[in-house]
């Protein structure tokens, strides 16, 4: 029997066959899919005059079914992984990296490569061809092609330790947040949890052969709203320890030693090309350029929101003390008071909220958002293979009733699941001759469960977090590029929070939310006066959230500029670069790097500073939306052109530009957070 990875797939839209695919399929699939990959560059190779066309263009084409099947064998890896998976991953990882360095570091190719570069003021080509061809060679240059063979192969093994260490340490942050479980046996010690987050706990505990008692995991549907309503102080401080130490234990699931040898290898693997460290070396392909116009950018915001976020805290402590005498606010006391002190200010918290927010007509909400931006429909299609039950898999079609995407969405926490939110690809999108390949797109959540008397109601955050991920997948979804290296999300980094963070701002505003903000029991429809509420809660303690967004970036770029034989004490650098934000008194045993996934196992080193500069160009945007109409037809038409459409086809700030019609202004972002006057 054919190896259904292998196969045509004989599937709607030629999604992937996950109903088919056993594990044991991956590794063959993946080293047939390698050779024929090296079959194609060497046709490459072959070519006696390299052209545009028979070499750059011949490239980005190649290794189509290389791409499609690791795709899956990595999206399954996050969303529905086990040690199966796991195992294989870490003898996949090493075969991957080893052909990418096999292409990146072959001589012949390369000469064919540089040549048309070299060439390049005698060619005609168009903005994205032009995109394509700086692209391409940069990523040779950028990945040894200059190197000599002896220092090739020096670069060859740091990738695959590289490689390897990232999977171990993702791994670890899972195992670890899939064995704690915490159980309660008195119904007192959960005193303050609304009776949907009693009933979660409940069944949690029920599933885990506890009946009768209530059960705690550090899940985020669990996690967090234990940290925002338990009066039980002991139980958040518990939580919030266990939390917040994951991976430091100094047991075998620790990984400090695993950051300080991934921290050695960026630096060693930069040097090698030329680059001081790491975060020079990724901030050149950027819009922030250098380390230090990130860090100027995030210590400029740090100075108008430190203030703020002082007066937040000191507000807080004086309300904990004189609600409960608490004399010193602690940080896992920080959400509950400020649930409580927002609920007295504003006469709204999540409960209140959450009744209008059921799933799935937030679902249905998000796409009559996009379809009255966008002009497209969605569909579910049960003949789609989804790779878990709780998957549902649509087709997405525009105005014209066109084939446009397919929109893959899992909502639900497992234990096969990260921990998070994101946005994914399975098939990116591409032209070739008239026939454009449609993208495959996901977005993977965590939400809340539905229980045996409620349906799954989401929190605001969670409503945001929908409306996030979804705006990337609209950036996939509408992606409308030639080449697929340039198409839908595979712009700068820092750029390409935009169409996501973007997506946000429709949930404050009544157009919006009257599509699906109905009383899941009454029908009614949200309040005004409550969505008035929402927009003034909106800016409640930004200040504080800004600083904490700030620390995460700063962190980040201290690790990966920071010469690395200087990071021996992983707690102490920590703190050492966090101490300008701290707010609250520190928690000596806790630590944030040896979970903080985005940088060490995503692809956020060097770049978690792109949320806060993409939050600048959200809300620059979208003022534009508030002065036309946030649902105007030039405008969304515009959007959807120039940024969603539009890809990595161009330098990001050429194409907001051709969409704001100037360079964006940090004011709107400064007026939304409150942290200047309007």
């Amino acid at each position: 029997m054919q190896n259904p990875l292998l196969a045509q797939f004989a599937t709607p839209f030629d999604t992937a066959p996950f109903t088919k695919i056993k594990t044991e399929d991956y590794l063959p699939a993946i080293k047939t899919a390698i050779e024929e990959a090296k079959l194609e560059i060497e046709e490459i190779k072959k070519a006696d005059q390299p052209t545009f066309e028979n070499t750059i263009e011949a490239l980005d084409r190649s290794g189509k079914k290389l791409g499609i099947i690791s795709s899956i064998f990595f999206n399954l890896n996050s969303a529905e992984t086990s040690p199966e998976l796991q195992k294989l991953a870490r003898e996949i990882s090493p075969l991957l990296t080893q052909h990418s360095n096999d292409i990146l570091l072959d001589q012949v190719l390369f000469q064919k490569v540089a040549s048309v570069f070299d060439s390049k003021s005698a060619l005609t080509l168009t903005p994205e061809q032009n995109m394509l061809l700086e692209k391409t060679y940069k990523s040779f240059v950028r990945n040894g092609a200059k190197l000599t063979s002896e220092e090739g192969e020096i670069l060859r093994n740091i990738d695959q330790e590289l490689a390897q260490l990232s999977l171990k340490y993702g791994e670890n942050v899972l195992e670890e947040t899939n064995k704690f479980v915490h159980f309660e046996t008195e119904e007192s010690a959960v005193e303050g949890l609304p009776e949907g987050i009693k009933e979660a706990a409940a069944q949690i505990a029920e599933e885990k052969n506890k009946p009768g008692q209530w059960a705690f995991t550090l899940d985020y549907p669990s996690y967090i709203p234990a940290m925002t309503y338990a009066k039980n102080r002991e139980l958040r401080k518990l939580l919030f320890l266990a939390y917040n130490t994951k991976c430091s234990k100094g047991d075998e699931l620790d990984n400090q030693q695993i950051i300080k040898d991934i921290l050695i290898l960026k630096e060693k693997r930069a040097k090698l090309l030329g680059y001081a460290n790491h975060a020079e070396f990724i901030l050149e392909e950027r819009m922030a350029k250098s380390p230090k116009e990130v860090i100027n950018f995030l210590e400029s915001l740090l100075e108008k929101a430190r203030p703020k976020a002082e007066k937040e805290v000191e507000e807080l402590t004086a309300f904990a003390k004189k609600l409960d005498g608490i004399s010193e606010l602690q940080k896992w006391d920080f959400a509950y008071y400020s649930e409580l002190l927002k609920k007295e200010k504003y006469a709204i918290d999540d409960e209140l909220l959450k009744p209008y927010f059921q799933l799935e007509k937030v679902v249905s909400g998000v796409f009559k958002t996009a379809n009255k931006l966008f002009g497209i429909d969605f569909k579910q299609n049960p003949e789609i293979p989804v790779y878990h039950p709780d998957v549902k898999a649509y087709e997405v079609t525009d105005r014209s009733g066109k084939h446009l995407a397919v929109y893959y969405a899992d909502y639900f926490p497992r234990p096969g699941k990260r921990n998070g939110a994101w946005m994914t690809s399975y098939r990116g999108q591409s032209m070739q001759g008239d026939i454009n390949n449609r993208p495959h797109v996901s977005i993977v959540c965590n939400f809340t469960k539905p229980t045996k008397t409620k349906p799954s109601l989401l929190t605001f955050n969670e409503v945001t977090t929908l409306f996030h991920e979804f705006g990337h997948a609209l950036h996939g979804m509408l992606a409308n590029t030639t080449y697929e290296s340039l198409s839908g999300t595979s712009v700068y980094w820092d750029f390409v929070e935009l169409p996501s963070q973007i997506f946000e701002n429709w949930c404050y505003e009544k157009e919006c939310l009257d599509f699906f903000a109905d009383h899941y029991e009454t029908g009614e429809k949200i309040p005004s006066d409550l969505i008035e509420k929402l927009k003034k809660a909106a800016n409640f303690q930004q200040g504080y959230q800004t600083v904490r967004q700030i620390s995460f970036g700063l962190l980040d770029m201290a690790f990966h500029s920071a010469p690395a034989s200087t990071i021996t004490d992983i707690p102490a650098f920590e703190q050492e670069a966090m101490k300008r934000t701290d707010l609250l008194p520190k928690v000596p045993e806790t630590l944030m790097a040896t979970s903080f996934s985005h940088i060490f196992q995503g692809g956020y080193s060097a770049g978690y500073y792109s949320y806060k500069w993409a939050e600048v160009l959200d809300a620059d945007a979208f003022d534009l939306f508030l002065e036309k109409g946030v649902f105007d037809e030039v405008t969304a038409a515009s959007f959807q052109t120039n940024i969603l459409s539009a890809g990595g086809s161009e330098h990001p700030s050429v194409l907001y530009k051709r969409f704001r019609g100037r360079e964006p202004k940090t004011d709107a972002l400064l007026k939304r957070a409150g942290l200047i006057e309007s």
